[in-house]
C-alpha cells in the first residue's frame, strides 16, 4: 500500500473510531453520572439511549448528504461538530444539557462513520480488502478499549475527561484529513439546486420524524412508568403517542419510494429478515452485559472505575483475538457453525450471570466476559457473512444499511431491558434476573442458528 493510502487510512480511521469509542467509554461512567446528577438508572440511561437513537438516524441521513455535498466536506464537518460537542459537554449545567451535547456528539461522529468507508472504497484502489480490514480494526478496536480508557480517565480525573479525550483525536484527524483526503468532484449546479429543493423528500424527513417521535415517546412512557412505580394516565398517553407514531412510520415507509428504512425489503427477502432479527437479539445480549456489568461491579460489588475498566478490557480483547480466526473458519465452513457456537457461548455466559453474587470470585466475572467476548468475535464476522449470503447483490447497499440499523435497535433495546429490570438502582437479585432473561434469549438464538442448516436459509443461490 502506498504512503498516501496509508496516511489516508490514518486520517479517516482517527475520525471513524470516535463513534464506537464514545459509545463504549460511557459504560463505566454510568454509576458516576448517576451519583453526580442524583438520578435513578432509567433516568441516567438516557445518556445511552440518546447516543444510539441519534446515531441510528444520523448515519443513513449523512450518507445521503455526502452524495450531494461531497464526502470530504461531510467528514470535516463531522470533526468540527464533534470538537464543539466534546468541548461543551463537560461544561453542561444540568443532565439535560449533557444529553443535548451527547446527541450533538453522536451526530458529529456519525457523519464520519457514514462516509469513512466510502472514502476508503473510492480513493484506495489497490489492496482494498486490506484497507477495509484496517478500518474494521479502528472500529472494533475503539469499542474494545473504550471501557478501559473510560475507567482510567474517570479514576485519575473525572467524568468530563471522557469527552475531553476526544479533542486530540479530532484535531489530528482534521489536520490529516484536510491534507490527505482528495477533494470531491464539484456537484453540478442543477443537481445541487434539485437536492436543496427536494432535500426533505430525499432523506425521507417524514419517516425520520415518525421514527424518532415514536421511539422516544415509547421509551419515555415505559421508563417513566417504571421509575415512578405505577402506570399513570400520562404514561399511557405518552406510550400511545409512541405506538401511533411508529404505526404511522410503518405506513409511511411502505408508501414512499426512498424510505428511511426499506421495510418492503424485509417481506421480499425473508432470509435477510431472519439475519437482522438474529442480529438485533445478539446485540441485546451483548450490550446488556456491556452496559450492565460495569454498573453491577461498581454499585453492587464496589469495584473502582479503574479496575472495572481493566475487567471490561478482557471482553474487547477476546473479541479482537477471535475475529481473524473466525474469518478463516467461516471462509471454510460458512457462518452457521460459528454462529451456533456463538449462541451456545452466550447461553453459557448468561446462565453464569445468574450464579454471580457479591462474594463470587473475580474469575467468575472473567468467565462470563470471556464467553461474551469470544461470541462477539464470532458474531462480528459470522453475522456479516450470513447477511451477504442472504442478500441479493443488487440490494447489498440497502441490506448493509438495514443491518446497521438492526445493531442500533438491539443496543437501544438492551438499555431499555436494563432500565426495566434494574429500576432505581442495581441489585444482586436484579442482575441475576437479567441473566435469566438473557439465557432465554440466548437459547432462542441457539435454536435459530441450528434451524438455519435445516431450512437452508443462507445458502447462496
Amino acid at each position: 500500500m502506498i504512503v498516501h493510502s496509508r496516511w489516508l487510512l490514518i486520517s479517516v480511521g482517527l475520525g471513524v473510531l470516535l463513534n464506537p469509542l464514545n459509545s463504549s467509554m460511557i459504560s463505566v461512567a454510568i454509576s458516576r453520572l448517576q451519583n453526580v446528577y442524583q438520578l435513578d438508572f432509567p433516568g441516567v440511561s438516557w445518556i445511552i439511549f440518546s447516543f444510539y437513537i441519534a446515531s441510528s438516524i444520523a448515519q443513513p441521513v449523512m450518507g445521503k448528504a455526502s452524495d450531494i455535498f461531497g464526502r470530504k466536506r461531510i467528514f470535516l464537518a463531522g470533526l468540527i461538530v464533534s470538537f464543539v460537542a466534546s468541548l461543551l459537554a463537560p461544561l453542561s449545567p444540568s443532565f439535560g444539557w449533557l444529553i443535548v451535547f451527547r446527541i450533538v456528539q453522536a451526530i458529529g461522529t456519525s457523519m464520519m462513520v457514514s462516509v469513512g468507508m466510502a472514502i476508503v472504497r473510492i480513493h484506495i484502489t489497490e489492496k482494498q480488502a486490506s484497507a477495509l480490514s484496517v478500518m474494521s480494526i479502528f472500529l472494533s478496536g475503539a469499542a474494545a478499549i473504550g471501557p478501559f480508557i473510560g475507567g482510567v480517565l474517570i479514576h485519575w480525573w473525572d467524568w468530563p475527561a471522557i469527552f475531553l479525550v476526544n479533542i486530540p483525536f479530532v484535531v489530528t484527524s482534521f489536520l490529516l484529513a484536510w491534507r490527505n483526503i482528495p477533494k470531491d468532484e464539484p456537484p453540478a449546479s442543477v443537481a445541487l439546486r434539485m437536492s436543496i429543493r427536494k432535500w426533505f423528500e430525499l432523506i425521507d424527513a417524514s419517516g425520520i420524524l415518525f421514527f424518532t417521535v415514536g421511539l422516544v415517546a415509547l421509551l419515555v412512557g415505559l421508563l417513566s412508568a417504571k421509575s415512578s412505580g405505577h402506570v399513570s394516565f400520562e404514561h399511557v398517553i405518552v406510550g400511545l403517542i409512541g405506538l401511533v407514531a411508529l404505526g404511522a412510520f410503518v405506513r409511511h415507509e411502505l408508501k414512499v419510494t426512498s424510505p428511511f428504512i426499506p421495510l418492503r425489503t424485509f417481506a421480499k427477502y425473508p432470509a435477510m429478515t431472519s439475519v437482522n432479527i438474529e442480529f438485533i437479539l445478539v446485540n441485546v445480549l451483548y450490550y446488556s452485559l456491556f452496559f450492565g456489568l460495569p454498573s453491577y461491579l461498581q454499585m453492587v460489588r464496589h469495584v473502582s472505575e479503574f479496575h472495572t475498566g481493566i475487567l471490561m478490557l478482557s471482553l474487547g480483547l477476546c473479541s479482537l483475538v477471535v475475529s481473524p480466526i473466525a474469518g478463516r473458519w467461516i471462509d471454510k465452513s460458512g457462518p452457521r457453525p460459528a454462529l451456533l457456537l456463538s449462541a451456545i457461548l452466550m447461553t453459557f455466559g448468561s446462565v453464569w450471570l445468574v450464579t454471580l453474587n457479591p462474594t463470587s470470585p473475580v474469575i467468575s466475572v472473567c468467565l462470563a466476559l470471556a464467553a461474551f467476548g469470544i461470541s462477539n468475535g464470532l458474531n462480528n464476522v459470522g453475522m456479516q457473512a450470513a447477511l451477504f449470503q442472504s442478500s441479493p447483490k443488487e440490494i447489498i447497499g440497502v441490506a448493509s444499511g438495514v443491518f446497521m440499523t438492526s445493531r442500533y435497535l438491539g443496543t437501544i433495546l438492551s438499555s431499555l431491558l436494563l432500565s426495566i429490570v434494574m429500576g432505581d438502582k442495581f441489585s444482586d437479585g436484579g442482575f441475576q434476573l437479567l441473566g435469566a432473561i438473557l439465557s432465554v434469549i440466548a437459547l432462542f438464538l441457539v435454536f435459530m442458528s441450528w434451524r438455519r442448516r435445516e431450512s437452508g436459509q443462507l445458502k447462496v443461490s
